[in-house]
């Protein structure tokens, strides 16, 4: 029981990495650029959070399958097969997890008064030391916020994952695909202590991530 647990926590992990670097380049991007077809860009990044799993997880089939655009170049080229792999389980994470790190990451660089950014700008700073030092600081708590729940959102991901990456024990079974085997098994005191651990992981994150801001707001 407890390989599942590891596995969702390693497959959260680095899904939340790549989504914090894909989510605040793409943020930025959208907030600080003039950028061609912007909206229809947009709706791309967001258009993971509203369609069902089952239709996110066929698309990335059809991309990374044997005979899908990506996944045959991968294994013709690399000797790379990602269907049916713990590395599945990491793409299907980063793909649904990844419009709400983008979206808390545009909020906060939205709500940053840009006059900041120009003062130090004039002052000699870089774009870089602009970002790091004055934007970044200032996007703090919707940053966090973002991560937060991106690693959530990786952490109970179960449709597209199920469609990309199967149920396979010990190699690609995160927690909420050991659930859904251990109810249609009839294994009822697995799913319940499994149940159990993510409501657990879920408030914890979800407690912890109000209260930091709360006392953020106070201090503030």
């Amino acid at each position: 029981m407890i390989e599942p647990v590891i596995l969702s926590l390693k497959v959260a992990a680095i899904a939340t990495a790549i989504a914090f670097i894909l989510g605040m380049a793409a943020a930025y991007v959208m907030t600080r650029t003039k950028l061609p077809g912007k909206n229809i860009w947009e709706t791309i990044l967001i258009l993971p959070l509203v369609l069902p799993p089952s239709i996110v997880g066929y698309l990335l089939l059809r991309l990374f399958g044997k005979r899908g655009l990506i996944g045959a170049f991968l294994l013709d080229t690399f000797g790379i097969q990602v269907v049916f792999t713990w590395i599945a389980c990491v793409i299907a994470a980063v793909v649904v997890a990844f419009p709400l790190m983008y979206q808390n990451a545009k909020g906060a660089f939205q709500s940053v008064d840009e006059t900041y950014e120009l003062a130090a700008r004039t002052l000699g700073s870089g774009p870089f030391k602009v970002f790091r030092t004055v934007t970044v600081p200032l996007c703090a708590p919707g940053i966090i916020s973002g991560v937060v729940l991106t690693f959530a959102r990786a952490l109970g991901e179960f449709g597209a994952t199920l469609m990309l990456a199967g149920n396979i024990p010990g190699k690609t079974q995160t927690i909420p695909t050991s659930i859904y085997y251990a109810v249609t098994t009839g294994k009822e005191e697995q799913a319940t202590t499994l149940v159990i651990i993510m409501i657990i992981f879920s408030f914890a994150l979800v407690f912890g991530l109000n209260t930091w801001l709360k006392r953020k707001d106070y201090r503030g």
